[in-house]
């Protein structure tokens, strides 16, 4: 990209965006090849929660609470499903890989148009946020995942009804979840977003804390439908404390 980019024509800008769009293009199919062909280690990672031996069921084993062995059978009744399935992971696999290289360039384009005070704020607002989602995916996985999981999979209605989950339920539970709490996590950027534009106040976040705090439980809830207080309050509390945490931010950001 050339340094004079804020003077370059219309359509030399397109090209630029096309270049942009190309590369990125690219690097997703290169990688998304590259993690379709470790097939094993990807479906491994993939494939983990489900076990009773996953490292969540352990560290609450460890904690003292009861743990009951399980083993819930995954099937698949489609002919190409399960081909499917593995292009799909291995695109979003592909994709999470080379997503620091997409921000990348996306930045590079959009840098040129923008003043020194808003690049810093660009930074920032990108960086925290992609962050926030790496972190929302992550507690997805270890553990708001497993334990819905869990639940739904091993719950019965009688002993004569045995469950046969398919994959394709599996893993659009699965990327749904760790999408949602991607999204989630992205609570504190958004607020010090709106807090810098002068939109919101931590005064307001304050005097609306027990709606939040209900919207909160609600929220909980959906994503993990289990009939135990304890999980309602393990997914629950990084929700509230993010809210929290947001209060602070905005608060500070005032004060600038």
């Amino acid at each position: 990209m050339t340094t004079n980019n804020s003077e370059l024509s219309f359509w030399e800008h397109l090209d630029e965006l096309r270049g942009c769009i190309v590369r990125i293009g690219v690097s997703i199919v290169l990688f998304s090849i590259l993690a379709f062909c470790f097939k094993d280690v990807l479906f491994s990672i993939v494939l983990a929660p489900k076990k009773s031996d996953f490292v969540t069921y352990r560290l609450f084993a460890l904690m003292g609470a009861e743990v009951d062995s399980f083993a819930v059978n995954l099937i698949n009744t489609e002919l190409a499903q399960q081909f499917l399935i593995h292009v799909k992971i291995a695109f979003f696999a592909g994709t999470l890989l080379v997503s620091p290289y997409i921000l990348y360039l996306l930045f590079r384009f959009i840098s040129p148009a923008l003043y020194a005070s808003e690049k810093r704020v660009a930074v920032k607002a990108v960086g925290g946020g992609y962050v926030m989602f790496l972190l929302g995916v992550a507690l997805s996985y270890f553990l708001i995942f497993p334990l819905t999981f869990h639940f739904l999979g091993t719950y019965q209605v009688s002993e004569e009804v045995v469950n046969y989950i398919s994959l394709s339920s599996y893993i659009g539970t699965l990327l749904l979840l760790c999408l949602l709490m991607g999204i989630l996590f992205e609570i504190p950027i958004v607020c010090w977003i709106l807090a810098r534009l002068g939109f919101i106040k931590a005064d307001l976040m304050r005097k609306f804390r027990r709606h939040a705090v209900v919207a909160i439980c609600v929220i909980a809830a959906v994503i993990t439908p289990t009939a135990d207080a304890f999980t309602l309050f393990v997914v629950a509390l990084p929700i509230y404390l993010l809210y929290e945490c947001s209060i602070r931010i905005v608060a500070h950001t005032s004060k600038i």
